[in-house]
């Protein structure tokens, strides 16, 4: 796993963007940089070993290099699933199928190259957005997530996890920095904690807690929860009404 250096000096020449210097720094950069990523996953996995039908469809939306499809793929080999990830990023996709081959998965998850936005989702039973969301610009959010609970089978499960921001002041400062310790316990520097968020300033735009699940709510989905929190980072579990049932 390569280290992530791309901010080691402090410098910012663009928006953040998923291109190939990325791709090749990004499992190490999501290990040091979002909190407890291993336990989300861990909780994913146990909350779709109970809810999830054998043989059911799983997209994941900015799957990225592909870490928790294979991930999945691996703990819930004896469901015969079918796994997708689609993602918008060549580099991201180039690298999460060099993953999948090396660990002798290629046969159970498929990647797509296409906008998470309009990609087909045809026979979705389950849709996972881990960090996806953020990105999709504010004013189309709730048409996104209204498309992903048209396409979604009854009874279907979103799995989201987001970065958040606090409406309370000062609840949202202390979250920040906890968050900073927690990356430089990780070895950032203040220089490259600095210029990362510089860079996602303009392209990662976070929702509080209470935003996330209205958008959940407002798309009809019935039973909406939170199953992780850290500070500004949670995921949520929305399930879409069985058939004949409204929201």
């Amino acid at each position: 796993m390569e280290a992530d250096k791309i901010y080691i000096n402090g410098t910012v020449q663009e928006d953040f963007t998923f291109n190939e210097r990325v791709a090749e720094v990004f499992d190490d950069m999501v290990c040091r940089s979002v909190p407890f990523y291993g336990a989300v996953i861990d909780c994913i996995a146990g909350l779709l070993r109970q809810m999830a039908c054998p043989g059911a469809t799983l997209f994941d939306l900015g799957c990225s290099t592909g870490s928790t499809l294979l991930e999945l793929s691996r703990r819930l080999e004896d469901l015969d699933m079918r796994f997708i990830g689609v993602d918008n990023a060549p580099a991201m996709l180039e690298k999460a199928r060099r993953k999948a081959a090396m660990f002798s998965r290629t046969g159970d998850i498929r990647f797509v190259e296409a906008d998470i936005t309009s990609v087909d989702l045809s026979g979705a039973d389950i849709i996972i957005c881990n960090y996806t969301l953020q990105f999709v610009r504010p004013l189309v959010r709730q048409d996104f997530v209204n498309r992903l609970a048209r396409h979604l089978s009854p009874g279907g499960i979103l799995i989201i996890s987001e970065k958040i921001i606090s409406h309370d002041p000062r609840l949202n400062r202390e979250y920040i920095n906890m968050y900073h310790r927690f990356k430089r316990q990780h070895g950032y520097s203040e220089l490259e904690i600095a210029a990362k968020r510089e860079a996602l300033e303009n392209v990662l735009i976070p929702f509080s807690i209470q935003e996330n699940m209205e958008l959940l709510r407002q798309a009809g989905f019935t039973s909406v929860e939170t199953f992780f929190q850290w500070c500004n980072f949670a995921s949520f579990i929305a399930v879409k009404p069985p058939e004949g049932q409204d929201g």
